[in-house]
């Protein structure tokens, strides 16, 4: 049996994947980051956050659906982004 891993595409709808994103990030912050983030591990750690997680293929789908990079774990993209607010 195949393993389906949900993602969300650049329009923000989800759609079933072979593969598993690379990147996660919180729908309602509308931050994306690496999957063992500091930050994202500790709030799911904690209880929270994963009722809001989801999940990317790459970098550029997360920018187009409207996310951020995570300033913990993306320090150079989010100084980017930062830059060209």
């Amino acid at each position: 049996m195949t393993k389906a891993y949900t993602l969300n595409a650049a329009d923000g709808q989800q759609y079933s994947s072979p593969t598993p994103g690379r990147l996660g990030g919180h729908r309602r912050a509308r931050i994306y980051g690496r999957l063992d983030c500091p930050s994202a591990l500790r709030a799911i750690a904690a209880g929270q956050y994963v009722t809001h997680r989801v999940f990317f293929a790459d970098e550029p789908t997360a920018v187009a659906a409207g996310y951020r990079p995570c300033a913990v774990c993306m320090t150079e993209a989010y100084r980017r982004w930062k830059s060209h607010r």
